[in-house]
């Protein structure tokens, strides 16, 4: 049965996602906040066809953490395409940092084109800097939230990865507090994998790193209070914990004040 429903979605998955990606284009000549709008009609029926195919729901835990006005930065674990899709659903007009080559896929490049999303080029490292850290203060000058994955790209379960240098980078230049974003879709919608498991996905955000840090501290703190938290929602839901290998350095001690 869990194979059927998740081949069944699969097929809906995709040929819906390439009805409203032809359906909106329209609103590529749309004010911004139109296309905005659609993007997040388009998730909502993603969500709806979640609950009734695979009996996949979601809970989001923390909303008070999220500033209600201005500018923040969002370092949001990744595990999942899942994630992604809910973004626009959690908080108002995200602008999303990702990897320049996706901007060239058709369609869905003109789309994160329009809605102003932060495209980086990592195989330039400096260059990649400067764009990411112009991008961001454009963004933060329209009031808008920011998310950024700190390591870099979608990581499984239980796997460990290095944060990167490029979010802390972000905290030291903008001067906005930055709102940890703990999940555990990748053990219901894992990367790279056919099957699509029933259940409940957790999104938690918590306390934020208030602006004024070290941009070693903060980043210390983040990935203390974000693998702490991620550990437990993951293992709450029946997986494992992340294997930190033996040369990792070790997480960082936080006041209990800050998360």
């Amino acid at each position: 049965m869990l194979v059927l429903r998740s081949l069944v979605f699969n097929i809906v998955f995709y040929i819906w996602t390439t009805l409203w990606c032809f359906g909106l284009l329209w609103t590529l000549v749309a004010p911004h906040r139109t296309m905005i709008w659609g993007i997040r009609g388009y998730m909502r029926t993603l969500n709806f066809w979640e609950r009734l195919i695979i009996g996949l729901k979601y809970e989001v835990r923390g909303r008070e953490h999220l500033p209600t006005s201005g500018a923040f930065l969002v370092g949001a674990k990744h595990q999942s395409m899942w994630e992604t899709m809910k973004l626009h659903l959690l908080m108002d007009d995200p602008a999303i940092v990702l990897k320049k080559e996706l901007t060239y896929i058709p369609i869905w490049g003109w789309y994160a084109a329009k809605a102003r999303m932060i495209a980086v080029d990592r195989g330039k490292r400096g260059a990649a800097i400067q764009s990411l850290l112009r991008g961001a203060k454009e963004r933060v000058a329209e009031g808008r939230p920011i998310v950024i994955f700190p390591q870099g790209t979608r990581t499984a379960v239980g796997a460990w990865r290095p944060y990167k240098v490029g979010i802390a980078l972000l905290y030291e230049n903008l001067g906005v507090p930055l709102v940890p974003m703990a999940l555990n879709s990748g053990l219901f919608w894992p990367r790279h994998k056919f099957l699509r498991r029933p259940g409940t996905i957790v999104i938690e955000f918590l306390p934020p790193i208030p602006a004024g840090l070290s941009k070693e501290a903060a980043l210390a703190q983040l990935e203390s209070v974000l693998e702490t938290a991620t550990d437990r929602l993951v293992m709450a839901a029946g997986g494992p914990p992340t294997e930190r290998p033996a040369n990792a350095p070790p997480l960082a001690k936080v006041p209990a004040a800050a998360g």
